[in-house]
């Protein structure tokens, strides 16, 4: 009976502390009123949390009946131009603040929040002890010109980088469940070792890389919360892995897998990859948000999705998959301006330059001409063939068009009967739209300017017409 007692009075214990949420006292001394914003990093990006009212005191409370993330906040100062930051443990949310804005560092007080008071030392510590050798640095680095004074230099570096290693570790060793230590964890960069075979140029990438992830909790989800993750995940991704699809694809579900403990960071990884993917600037890396799409989202682990949102993630995803660098270009059986029959697959070329177009968009009146002009000055001597696609406007304005800029040896199609369903296949939702193929019509690149074109077709050239595998 004693020990179902302990059970109940634990499990009413941790209600009571859910049930307390959250409650922020903060006081400004030089305030009589206004209102205070608590906010919070996710990523880079911030975000508004609550907020209170300021009494005649300069004091206003700050509560929420259920438990805020961990992580970084924020409290904005009336008017949003100052703040100051805090921490937020998953745990201790009950808090107080006495914050004097003439000094927000040096004369701020927290009361009852041991994870404040630590990251309160180490701001204190930054400002007294690492920003005056920082402004030394920068002088010297500003004067330096001899040897002597390089070296100096570096040795003030190492000097400058142990101080504060010194001071992390420490923390580490002291407190080692703090939210302050899982980010300097996080922080701490892979010590490369000596090279044990100097005839191997790569040892220090491969054990930079191997080793990036190993300081880094992807099972606290209070990094999430804070600017760290996200840094990491792109200096990885961007620096790291080699930008071709199929090792990116790889790199994903391997790091994907060690977030499977923490549904919190699993969300943010997933997401942070899928819309980093879907809006990258690289071609071919689309490949990488269908893969993923079609991995965690199709398979139902997007569990922070509704089924509207959910669904329009993979219609997106279906959208592009056709059209995909390497794969076979989508067929297109549609008629020129006779009404007489065009095909893509009947259209031989040792390339084919493959433009959706609309007459009446401003930036095809722009583009159109110039892919024109590079096609008479030099593409059409190296064996491509122009396709043309009207995607909107009359038929008057799209003949008035080419006759105006004569667009003489293009192939000019459109779809009068609506049959191809050539804006999902070839995902056309903005125009121009310009897709390069091979001669067996495999999709080689696309989305690309003529200056861009121009290279790609030249590179082709160089390696016999095939494209850089």
């Amino acid at each position: 009976m004693q020990k179902l007692i302990i059970i109940l009075a634990c499990l009413l214990s941790q209600f009571q502390l859910q049930a307390q949420g959250y409650q922020i006292t903060i006081q400004l001394k030089q305030y009589k009123g206004g209102q205070v914003y608590l906010a919070h990093h996710m990523g880079k990006n911030k975000y508004m949390s609550d907020s209170a009212l300021l009494n005649e005191e300069g004091i206003a409370v700050i509560k929420g009946p259920q438990a805020l993330p961990g992580g970084i906040y924020m409290i904005l100062l009336p008017g949003k131009q100052r703040y100051f930051e805090l921490l937020l443990d998953n745990k201790q949310q009950q808090f107080s603040i006495i914050a004097d804005t003439s000094d927000l560092i040096k004369k701020t007080i927290f009361k009852n929040s041991p994870e404040n008071d630590l990251f309160l030392g180490y701001n204190k510590f930054l400002t007294n002890e690492i920003s005056p050798i920082s402004i030394q640095l920068q002088a010297k680095q500003a004067t330096a010109r001899t040897a002597a004074d390089s070296a100096e230099l570096r040795t003030l570096e190492t000097s400058l980088r142990k101080k504060l290693q010194d001071y992390r570790n420490d923390v580490v060793a002291k407190h080692p469940q703090s939210l302050l230590s899982s980010m300097f964890k996080a922080l701490k960069e892979p010590e490369i070792p000596t090279n044990p075979n100097p005839e191997d140029s790569t040892f220090a990438y491969r054990y930079y890389k191997a080793h990036y992830w190993d300081n880094v909790d992807l099972g606290d989800d209070r990094l999430v919360y804070t600017p760290i993750l996200e840094d990491k995940l792109h200096k990885y991704f961007t620096q790291l892995v080699p930008p071709h699809p199929d090792s990116v694809n790889i790199e994903c579900d391997q790091l994907i897998a060690q977030t499977r403990k923490n549904k919190e960071v699993f969300k943010y990884v997933v997401w942070w990859l899928t819309y980093n993917y879907e809006t990258s600037q690289y071609m071919g890396m689309d490949a990488v948000f269908v893969h993923l799409v079609e991995k965690y989202y199709v398979a139902g682990d997007a569990f922070w999705l509704n089924d509207e949102q959910l669904n329009k993630v993979i219609s997106r995803a279906y959208s592009i998959a056709p059209n995909l660098i390497g794969q076979q270009a989508p067929p297109l059986e549609v008629k020129d301006s006779s009404l007489k029959p065009v095909s893509l697959y009947t259209t031989k070329a040792k390339y084919t330059v493959l433009v959706f177009w609309d007459p009446t968009c401003g930036h095809c009146k722009i583009e159109v001409p110039r892919l024109d002009s590079a096609y008479k000055a030099s593409w059409k001597s190296k064996g491509v063939a122009m396709i043309g696609f009207k995607t909107e406007g009359t038929k008057e304005e799209w003949q008035n068009f080419i006759k105006q800029y004569k667009l003489n040896g293009w192939i000019h199609a459109w779809d009068p009967d609506a049959q191809s369903n050539f804006r999902r296949l070839y995902d056309v939702y903005s125009t121009p739209v310009v897709y390069l193929l091979d001669e067996k019509k495999k999709i080689v690149a696309k989305r690309l300017g003529v200056e861009q074109l121009n290279e790609f077709i030249d590179k082709m050239e160089a390696r016999g017409g095939t494209a850089q595998k």
